[in-house]
């Protein structure tokens, strides 16, 4: 009772600064013990990781059309304002009843302890950094709620807010000069703002020292790669338009969309990546990064697109990649002729359910090394990754990949189609306008309307412009690298002032006209016409 008296006149925002610098202490120590021992297990990141895989699939869905390739960032944002907020509630929790306060933030440590234990990968320190955050936090935040409790005794802390108490004080007489004077509340901000400025300094050093200590990525920098057996086409004169405004026909790697599972990029060192082949075989296979670098590997443009992107979105891309046939690889195990599937595994537990025909058959399905004449990026799934022709990437484009099930659809799930999306994700006729832009103001005359469109193992044959529900144009289609990839469009227009909408639709090689019916992007890609508003003036 006596903490809970004394804690009646301390405003809970105070106990919230308590709560919050000893948490941010915590947290910093935590991710600076990450960086040292488990860089894969940093406290933030495991909860982070355990809270994508449990949200429903509606939850990642919004968070993708919302925030696009900054989904990531916009999760961790929200974990730290939860992070502040609970932390602010933990704070005014010891402050009031001692000691659960503390309690709490040493158990969301042992939470984050299981968590990154138990996530796929995880070494034998990967409790670690979660154990040491909890433990610093509680013990922070307990000193700190004692500090401010004791600071209420100070002659220079507000005057207490029971009259009592004031009359107490009053009668008491100045306090003896050998009595030990209590701390004021200076003096606990004082230790406030050092555990926040510690907290944050951590934080900071520990990722100079991953960055610093980055092996994988130095390994990277240094590897040359092999020269193809087979190289890829040359882009065709005339793929590229050249247009302000319009998507690149070969998008550079740092500009290449990335939609994934993992919050923390996967650093593996191509000195213990292994890919194992198993399942319904008939013979086991395992190869190291240097196996890989000695066949003969090939190059080959592929466009690759999110099924999360919305008609007209930006979540794909177009590379020239460098690999090795999966159906070759596959062909050295022997599928058993009643599989029909494979289970593609990336090293952080991420899984994909690529139809095997799609793996065997003559399209370039590859285990990629290489992204545009360079090893893959670390965050495009370096060492190595699949790359798969004519399907979203979820059932195909598993990064990281270190393990290949061979098995059949109705013995094993992935990890998007136990969330509701469907089992084989074939990539739909699609067509984009890039230029103008949406309400883009436009002077009267002659103006270039211009975009992208694709159906990846099919191939554009036209695409067709119409204004303000007029009738449909044709567009003069940029020369295409492959059916494998998209195609540049364009279309002159002689502008009239007013707003005005713009529509296209493309036709696949096969005949097929993209459909008007709009559907979104789950359970198997969004389907419609793009459409844009603009406005001329004289």
């Amino acid at each position: 009772m006596a903490a809970n008296a004394s804690a009646r006149g301390i405003p809970a925002p105070l106990a919230g600064v308590a709560g919050i610098a000893a948490v941010v202490l915590g947290a910093g120590l935590g991710e600076l013990a990450a960086a040292v021992l488990a860089p894969s297990s940093s406290p933030v990141a495991a909860i982070g990781a355990a809270l994508i895989d449990l949200a429903p699939p509606w939850a990642k869905d919004t968070a993708i059309a919302l925030f696009g390739t900054a989904d990531k960032i916009a999760l961790l944002a929200g974990i730290a304002l939860v992070m502040l907020a609970l932390a602010a509630f933990a704070g005014w929790l010891e402050v009031r009843f001692p000691p659960w306060g503390a309690v709490v933030v040493a158990g969301f440590g042992v939470a984050g302890a299981v968590i990154a234990a138990t996530r796929p990968g995880a070494g034998a320190l990967a409790w670690l950094p979660s154990a040491v955050a909890g433990a610093t936090g509680a013990v922070a935040l307990w000193l700190l709620a004692r500090l401010l409790r004791r600071s209420l005794a100070s002659p220079t802390s507000a005057a207490p807010a029971d009259p009592q108490e004031r009359t107490d004080a009053a009668t008491a007489g100045p306090p003896d000069a050998d009595t030990p004077r209590p701390p004021s509340r200076r003096a606990f901000f004082a230790w406030a703002g050092a555990a926040t400025a510690v907290g944050i300094v951590a934080v900071g050093v520990g990722s100079l020292r991953s960055t610093a200590s980055a092996g994988v990525a130095a390994a990277r920098r240094a590897l040359r790669l092999p020269t193809p057996a087979v190289a890829a086409s040359a882009v065709p004169a005339g793929a590229e338009l050249g247009l302000p405004g319009l998507a690149e026909v070969v998008t550079p790697n740092d500009r290449f969309y990335r939609i994934d599972t993992a919050l923390i990029v996967p650093e593996v060192d191509p000195a213990d990546w292994r890919l194992r082949i198993h399942g319904m075989v008939a013979n086991e296979v395992e190869l190291t990064w240097d196996d890989v670098l000695a066949l003969p590997l090939e190059e080959s443009w592929t466009t690759l697109a999110c099924v999360s992107n919305e008609v007209g979105g930006t979540l794909i891309g177009n590379a020239r990649w460098l690999g090795y046939p999966v159906r070759e690889l596959l062909a050295r195990a022997r599928p058993d002729t009643d599989a029909d599937m494979v289970l593609s595994r990336s090293i952080d537990g991420f899984t994909a359910s690529t139809p095997l025909e799609a793996l065997t058959d003559a399209r370039n399905a590859i285990l990629a090394v290489g992204m545009n004449g360079e090893p893959l990026p670390l965050e495009h799934g370096f060492p190595a990754r699949l790359v798969v022709p004519g399907l979203y990437g979820y059932v195909s484009a598993t990064k990281w990949v270190t393990d290949l099930e061979v098995t059949r659809f109705d013995r094993a799930t992935a990890y998007w189609t136990t969330r509701g999306w469907s089992e084989r994700g074939p990539i739909k006729l699609q067509s984009r306008i890039d230029v103008p832009r949406r309400g883009q103001g436009l002077k009267a005359g002659e103006v270039v309307i211009a975009g992208v469109a694709w159906q990846q193992q099919v191939g554009i044959e036209a695409v067709e412009v119409r204004i303000d529900e007029g009738e449909w144009m044709p567009a003069t289609l940029a020369a295409a690298i492959s059916d494998d990839t998209w195609v540049q469009w364009s279309h002159p227009w002689d502008a009239t002032p007013g707003d005005h909408v713009i529509q296209c639709r493309a036709t696949s090689r096969t005949g097929e006209v993209q459909t008007e019916q709009t559907a979104p992007p789950a359970p198997d890609g969004a389907t419609g016409w793009h459409w844009r508003t603009v406005s001329v003036f004289d």
